[in-house]
């Protein structure tokens, strides 16, 4: 089958991903590669030497795998000046919640100052015409409503991470006001967006306190899984759901840069919302062995327990659909960690892109 569902539009493309070392990112740059751009990665080292970047060996195959840190405004302008790219999507970041609690000011420099970081690069390279933000479902004021957020309600967020996801979307809406207004385009030539997906798995992702790796390390090790967090109800999405409603969204921004220069959510349907119990369930019956031990904790970390996101502007201006169930995204998942100590992974995630097509 041929993988490009996007009508040749990437082949020859500059294309500059920021954290592509990282579970997204990884994922987002083979896809890329496969369809014929010319992939420039920008992020930190690898978490593991499990992780996806490390084991499918995209790093040795896109035409640049540079190693910087976002905070760092001068290097990332001088690697825009370098590398000319045409298209942007900025997924490095500090993603972890419970982390956030611990390295709260690294969060906020890393996603707000990072992306503003971003943000002024684009500003002064000529060749960037279209620049997809990717933040998260995390950056909307969250009162555990039982009905999706559209795109146009208030931001903030409890935790660390999940308010600076906030403040970074606030400052990517002042720069778009400010420097790429719309209305100004003839001036400046370029449109930029910004996307939020709601929780994200898939294979190679092996990142502490996320419900899959949890999964998996118990697993690989004979242990029950420890759930931590039972009761959340979470919008379950394989990564790639989201990466493909990027892509759709950048080549949209290409044709028409004025149209579609605004916030996205790329989120699953409404059957896909599950608990983080049931979700475990699903991985443990895939996989065919392992049991659950509920460690609900009292005064734990505050988590949002109920957070969904409305997708009907993606499904509606964008044409955009999520191709999967939930049963179709655990299967996929699991199929990966049953398979990369034993085939060659880069080929595992071909073949998934493949399959996802074809669902």
């Amino acid at each position: 089958m041929d993988i490009d569902i996007f009508k040749n539009f990437y082949r020859g493309k500059r294309v500059l991903v920021t954290g592509h070392t990282g579970f997204k990112g990884s994922w987002l740059s083979i896809w890329l590669h496969e369809l014929g751009a010319e992939v420039i990665g920008v992020a930190k080292d690898p978490a593991t030497d499990k992780d996806n970047y490390v084991l499918s060996g995209i790093g040795g195959k896109i035409k640049a795998d540079l190693r910087a840190d976002i905070r760092d405004s001068q290097r990332m302008k001088d690697i825009f000046q370098e590398y000319q790219p045409e298209i942007v999507f900025h997924l490095a970041a500090q993603p972890l919640v419970r982390l956030s609690y611990e390295i709260p000011v690294e969060t906020y420099e890393t996603n707000v100052m990072g992306t503003i970081n971003i943000l002024e690069a684009i500003r002064i390279t000529d060749s960037v015409k279209v620049g997809v933000m990717i933040t998260t479902d995390k950056c909307y004021e969250n009162k555990e409503q039982l009905w999706g957020y559209h795109e146009n309600e208030p931001m903030g967020g409890y935790d660390p991470y999940s308010s600076s996801k906030g403040a970074a979307e606030i400052a990517i809406a002042s720069w778009r006001r400010s420097f790429f207004n719309p209305e100004q385009y003839e001036k400046h030539g370029k449109s930029i967006a910004s996307v939020r997906a709601g929780n994200v798995i898939g294979g190679g992702d092996w990142a502490l306190d996320r419900i899959i790796p949890d999964c998996i390390r118990a697993l690989e090790s004979n242990r029950p899984i420890e759930i931590r967090n039972p009761e959340a109800i979470r919008p379950w999405q394989h990564v790639l759901e989201p990466l493909s409603g990027y892509m759709l969204l950048a080549s949209k921004m290409w044709d028409e840069p004025t149209k579609y220069c605004e916030g996205w959510n790329f989120g699953p349907r409404t059957e896909s919302i599950s608990t983080v119990w049931d979700i475990a369930a699903k991985v443990v019956e895939e996989y065919g062995s392992g049991d659950l031990r509920d460690l609900s904790e009292q005064n734990v970390l505050h988590e949002a327990r109920l957070l969904m996101l409305d997708i009907s502007k993606a499904q509606f201006l964008l044409g955009w659909q999520p191709r999967m169930n939930l049963d179709q995204t655990v299967s996929l998942t699991v199929d990966w960690y049953k398979s990369y100590r034993k085939e060659e992974v880069y080929d595992v995630c071909v073949n998934q892109i493949i399959n996802y097509l074809l669902k």
